[in-house]
C-alpha cells in the first residue's frame, strides 16, 4: 500500500516534456526581456550626437539675445533715470513743506499781535504777547535743528564768529574775548548757516 503511494506523488512532481520545454521558454523570453531593457535605457543616456549645430546660427542668436537684453536695460535705465527726476523736483518743490506748516501759526500770532496793537492801550500786555511769540519762534527753531551760536564772553571761533571790530575790554578778563554780540549766528544740526557778528576787547 505505501509503495503504491510513493510512486503517485513521485509521478505527479515529475513534469512531462512539454512542461520543461514551456518553462525553458519562459525562462529565455524574460532574459531577453531584461536584457533589452538595459539596451534601451543605455541608447536614452547616450546624448544624440548626430544633431549639427551651425555655429554662425549660434552667435546669431547670442547676438539678438544680447541685444534685447541691452534694449530691456537701457529702457529701465531711462524709466528709472525719469522717476528720480521727477523725485528730485518734487523734493525741491515741496520738500520744506512741514517747516512752513510750522511756520504758518506763527504768522497768525503776529497778525492777532499787530491787529491788537492798532487798540491796545496796555503795553505791558503787548510786550507779554511779542515775549510769547518768539519764545514760540525760538522752539520751532529748536524743533527743526536750528540753534543759537553761543558767543557772549566766549574767545573767537573763526569757525563760528566772525570779528567785525575791536573796542576796549570793559574787564581785564575779558580782553581778546567777544564782548559784544551785534547779529547773532545759528547752526543748522553741526552746520554753520550764519556765523555770529561779534565786538572783541582789546
Amino acid at each position: 500500500m505505501s509503495k503504491k503511494k510513493t510512486t503517485k506523488a513521485q509521478e505527479q512532481e515529475v513534469e512531462t516534456p512539454e512542461q520543461e520545454v514551456e518553462a525553458q521558454t519562459e525562462a529565455t523570453t524574460n532574459e531577453t526581456s531584461q536584457e533589452e531593457f538595459k539596451e534601451t535605457e543605455k541608447e536614452a543616456e547616450q546624448p544624440i550626437e548626430n544633431e549639427v549645430v551651425d555655429p554662425i546660427e549660434a552667435l546669431q542668436k547670442e547676438l539678438q539675445e544680447a541685444k534685447d537684453k541691452y534694449i530691456r536695460l537701457s529702457a529701465e535705465f531711462d524709466n528709472f533715470r525719469k522717476r528720480t527726476q521727477r523725485e528730485k523736483m518734487d523734493l525741491i518743490r515741496y520738500g520744506s513743506e512741514d517747516v512752513l506748516k510750522s511756520v504758518i501759526p506763527l504768522v497768525d500770532d503776529f497778525e492777532r499781535a499787530i491787529k491788537h496793537s492798532e487798540t491796545a492801550t496796555d503795553i505791558d500786555a503787548m510786550k507779554q504777547g511779542l515775549t510769547l511769540i518768539h519764545g514760540k519762534f525760538v522752539d520751532f527753531l529748536k524743533n527743526n535743528g536750528v540753534k543759537e551760536i553761543e558767543a557772549m564772553g566766549l574767545e573767537l571761533d573763526t569757525d563760528k564768529h566772525d570779528a567785525i571790530t575791536k573796542i576796549p575790554a570793559p574787564e581785564e578778563k575779558l580782553k581778546g574775548k567777544i564782548v559784544d554780540v551785534v547779529e547773532k549766528g545759528y547752526m543748522l544740526n553741526e552746520k554753520v548757516i550764519r556765523f555770529s557778528k561779534v565786538v572783541i576787547g582789546e
